[in-house]
């Protein structure tokens, strides 16, 4: 029996005070333009903000596996990402990780 294909979906959540929010955004779309155009294995890399939650961030990424996201997580453009994260006190609520079937 042939297994049926699973991408490999990533959803993070974020929390980033005011003061950070714009320098914030920025790095999360560097990281993920350079994750779609670069990573062959990333097909999917969007950033989700909402009106009604300023200080939340959520990236919603899809990969063909998980050795491709692995592999994302070596590369220059998401060193530079975690950093920031890191430098601007952004708090990582949840990431979580799914598998979206095609039968």
């Amino acid at each position: 029996m042939e297994s049926e294909k699973s991408d490999f979906i990533v959803i993070a959540e974020f929390e980033v005070s005011a003061a950070h929010r714009a320098e914030f955004l920025t790095l999360c779309e560097f990281d993920s333009k350079q994750s779609v155009s670069n990573e062959p294995g990333c097909q999917k890399f969007d950033l989700l903000t909402s009106d009604e939650a300023p200080e939340s961030v959520v990236l919603f990424e899809v990969y063909d596996d998980r050795g491709a996201f692995d592999f994302h997580l070596t590369t220059p453009h998401y060193a530079t990402f975690a950093e920031g994260v890191q430098r601007l006190g952004v708090t990582k609520k949840n990431v979580r990780f799914f598998g979206r079937r095609h039968v």
